[in-house]
């Protein structure tokens, strides 16, 4: 079964599989070049009815051993052959159920919101502290160069994100889903604002709590652990980074009314989050089940809809393409780096599984149909400029001050 999969399917790219028995085939031609052994006599099979799930299974369980390459060279054959793996007939039968059910796998009341946050934001502080930058950001980074660390790309996004707020010192800003704070603290130090941010992850918050502390900001940064819709205040910006992956298409409404609702009338939002070039699909089965259940990165086109039916204008919209390839490449480098101390933390099991994300996370944006958008928003017609030079001065003139050290060319780094 799997290897009718491959033959139909394969267009870049060798895979050499072997089965239980020791008998060997080839399909497709070229590189990367694997050899596949299949250790027992059922998961050829269901990698062929569902590959989408069952390869990452079968590498998380040891069924499947990589005997010439590297499951970085696997998964980067399978997303060169995406499309081609997708058109078989089992694969268009899978697509049309899982595009029925999303509405279902998607749906995330208050209650469950903070159940599948849990499921991934409350493991071990120290696994993300192990792969992570010093901040503990876990968005995607922004590169003005690529030979900076994965720490100043980390700093840049959110100088990136601030020179879109418009921030004057005294006003209220919201962060939803503010992670480990390092957004929050960073807007109130450099533009003097106050901040309340909002998680549902307990292990996050405790975090984001001891750090204001230590930054002296008890009374400029508050953090909650509260869900976006609960929230009573207004305030003069809203920000949320990474969060908007977890609402689910079927509360983008509730989302941006509330949105709406939360800002005062010269108001202004920046939402930044992952988003698919492709048009709406749903999201991978094994990223769901092991990773991000309730998650699902939308295509613009779910997305904007929704803000049309509030009274908020789209003021600005950027898309960041590889960005986010090169934040996990950083992210993947860390994981294998303290893998063993990773390992020490849970099992040999989890390690594989989160070597299988990150490889797939990385390739999908490097090669494949995920990129990033930033969608800045206002109240009225007159809260942001014109043009867009006010951002473009902000951020170039703080970059300098932040880095002095670095040589800057009119503002941008020299490449």
């Amino acid at each position: 079964m799997f290897g009718t999969l491959l033959k139909h399917g394969l267009r870049q790219g060798r895979i050499h599989l072997i089965d239980h028995h020791g008998r060997k085939a080839t399909y497709g031609s070229g590189t990367p070049e694997v050899t596949l052994r299949l250790n027992d006599a059922r998961i050829g099979w269901e990698i062929g009815l569902n590959p989408f799930l069952k390869v990452g299974e079968a590498y998380m369980d040891g069924r499947i051993t990589i005997e010439q390459g590297s499951i970085y060279d696997l998964m980067d054959i399978g997303l060169a052959n995406t499309n081609e793996l997708s058109g078989a007939w089992t694969q268009k039968l899978s697509g049309a159920a899982n595009r029925i059910l999303r509405w279902w796998h998607q749906t995330n009341p208050v209650g469950r919101a903070r159940e599948n946050v849990a499921h991934h934001y409350d493991l071990s502080r120290e696994l993300f502290s192990l792969f992570l930058d010093e901040s503990m950001q876990y968005s995607c980074a922004y590169w003005p160069k690529l030979n900076i660390s994965l720490g100043e790309a980390q700093q840049a996004k959110m100088r990136h994100i601030a020179s879109k707020l418009l921030l004057e010192p005294g006003q209220l800003v919201l962060d939803i889903g503010c992670g480990w704070g390092a957004l929050g603290i960073y807007l109130a130090k450099t533009a003097g604002v106050k901040v309340i941010g909002v998680t549902l992850s307990k292990e996050q918050l405790e975090v984001a709590q001891q750090r204001a502390k230590d930054a002296g900001l008890e009374g400029q940064v508050e953090f909650r652990l509260q869900d976006y819709r609960l929230v009573p205040e207004r305030f003069d910006r809203i920000v949320s980074v990474g969060m908007f992956e977890h609402v689910g298409i079927k509360h983008y409404p509730e989302f941006f009314r509330q949105v709406e609702k939360l800002l005062k009338p010269a108001g202004a939002a920046l939402l930044h989050a992952i988003g698919r070039r492709d048009g709406p699909g749903y999201t991978n089965p094994w990223l769901r089940k092991y990773i991000f259940p309730g998650g699902y990165s939308p295509a613009l086109s779910e997305v904007t809809p929704w803000i049309e039916k509030t009274g908020l204008w789209v003021t600005d919209i950027e898309i960041l393409r590889l960005h986010y390839a090169e934040t996990i490449k950083a992210w993947r480098a860390n994981f294998e780096k303290h893998r063993e101390e990773i390992r020490k933390l849970y099992d040999e099991r989890f390690c594989r599984m989160w070597e299988f994300y990150l490889i797939g996370s990385e390739l999908s944006f490097r090669y494949d149909y995920n990129m990033v958008f930033q969608i800045q928003m206002a109240r009225g017609i007159n809260t942001v400029p014109i043009t867009r030079d006010y951002m473009f001065d902000w951020e170039r003139k703080e970059a300098a001050r932040e880095f002095p050290q670095m040589p800057w060319k009119e503002g941008r780094a020299a490449e």
